[in-house]
């Protein structure tokens, strides 16, 4: 496929890099070349420099030859004049990045799709989508629905207390794999490493385990982490930040908020509009003060602010004070699996969250959702069967899948089932799939 991608900045740069390492054709449109001298440094792609507002850059950039554009530049306003230049030069699809919540409303998309632009994403909005989800399940890192919630997704790290250590990851009692099982671990991280788990394979304290589950096993296999569940009564948000504000604005009126940050205009400016969200004007570095406003007697804590040091750091701090649920925003990709060794509970990424709303307008198959995960390089989907596909043909042993890729899931009808090799797959059944990214291609041909 060929793709060009307007915005050279950190998310751009990361799609690129992504991207063509699927193999796609890449192009990158950028007017600062020092910008596109570091993303051709760090991926196979050709770099146009110029406005991405303008003919004669997309020209340039072979908008005609286009399967998708791509628009993240940092202002809302270039992305949507790009995107919809481009699809009037030949972009076959064009998406937009933008930062206003009142254009995803559904009578005001529907102006953008006249406009031609396909699809527009908000990723700060995804992303405290996401947090919000996970205040929800407080004893995972890493909580995704698929199918409606017929099928969940359950990342956690096991403690020395979780029933899973020392045990194969079968979803059986003893080591036999059971006929109809109600869960199963499709993958597991360990020293920064993700691992397809085979025959013979026990799980280990420290583990980071990813488990697909029934929706009727979900609350057991929240057990299997060693923590339980708590009720959030009192949460602090560290940074005014577009992400901090979503979380306060959708929970406010359910539970106790205090919300930081250091810049006073910004704080008066929040007062105003977070009436039941109480605002802080402090720096969040500042030990002693957070200690004062109550860090310590609070039951949640979640650092959005625009700087990775500074969350890891406030997220260490809640940590060492007996905060029960520890989120922190880490742009750094660098520094995801330092954060999650330090010990805090859930990290989110907006270039990750983001890259799951792309990815699958890459794929050639009906891909109904992805998510990017975030303490692993793998990516979990969720395909339509179409009649007469390669997957239709075999029972699932017998199909010869990649070896870093694993079926966890299928939904038919009102019918779900966890995967074991003897299953067979029928057409329009659902199917969620766990792969390393170099499979990732290669899985939409069982499928289709």
């Amino acid at each position: 496929m060929r793709i060009v991608i307007a915005g050279a900045g950190e998310m751009g740069s990361h799609l690129a890099k992504m991207l063509s390492g699927n193999g796609h054709d890449i192009t990158i449109v950028d007017a600062d070349q020092k910008l596109l001298s570091e993303v051709g440094s760090l991926a196979d792609v050709i770099t146009v420099e110029g406005d991405s507002t303008t003919f004669a850059t997309l020209r340039k950039a072979s908008m005609r030859k286009c399967d998708l554009f791509i628009a993240v530049n940092h202002e809302e306003n270039v992305n949507i004049i790009a995107a919809m230049l481009a699809k009037k030069l030949g972009a076959r699809k064009s998406i937009a990045r933008i930062d206003n919540n009142e254009y995803l409303e559904p009578n005001n998309k529907e102006v953008f799709i006249d406009m031609g632009i396909d699809y527009l994403f908000y990723p700060e909005k995804v992303a405290a989508r996401e947090v919000i989800n996970l205040l929800g399940h407080t004893s995972t890192t890493e909580y995704v629905d698929f199918s409606g919630g017929k099928l969940s997704l359950a990342v956690f790290r096991l403690e020395a207390s979780s029933p899973l250590v020392g045990r194969t990851p079968t979803g059986a009692d003893g080591d036999e794999e059971p006929a109809q099982p109600a869960y199963r671990v499709v993958a597991l991280t360990r020293g920064g490493q993700t691992i397809i788990p085979r025959s013979g394979e026990r799980l280990s304290e420290g583990d980071v385990v990813y488990v697909i589950a029934r929706q009727d096993a979900v609350r057991e296999v929240m057990e299997f982490s060693g923590k339980s569940n708590i009720e959030i009564n009192n949460m602090m948000i560290l940074g005014g930040s577009r992400i901090g504000i979503r979380i306060a604005t959708e929970l406010q009126d359910e539970v106790n908020i205090k919300l930081v940050d250091y810049n006073a205009e910004k704080a008066y400016r929040l007062a105003e509009t977070l009436d039941r969200t109480l605002i802080i004007n402090e720096d969040g570095r500042n030990t002693e003060a957070m200690m004062e406003e109550g860090l310590s007697n609070m039951d949640a804590f979640v650092a959005v602010t625009g700087r990775s040091e500074t969350n890891i750091l406030a997220a260490m701090l809640a940590k060492r004070l007996g905060v029960k649920k520890v989120i922190a925003e880490v742009e750094n990709l660098n520094y995801i699996n330092l954060a999650e060794s330090m010990g805090i509970d859930t990290i989110v990424n907006k270039k990750l969250v983001t890259a799951s709303n792309i990815f699958r307008f890459t794929m050639s198959t009906d891909v109904q959702a992805i998510k990017c995960l975030t303490g692993s390089d793998a990516e979990v989907l969720e395909f339509i069967v179409k009649p007469n596909s390669p997957a239709t043909k075999a029972r699932i042993r017998d199909l010869g899948l990649p070896d870093d890729a694993v079926i966890g899931g299928i939904v038919r009808g009102d019918k779900v089932f966890i995967a074991v090799d003897n299953m067979e797959i029928a057409p329009y059944d659902r199917v969620v799939v766990f792969s390393m990214p170099a499979s990732v291609a290669k899985i939409g041909y069982f499928f289709n």
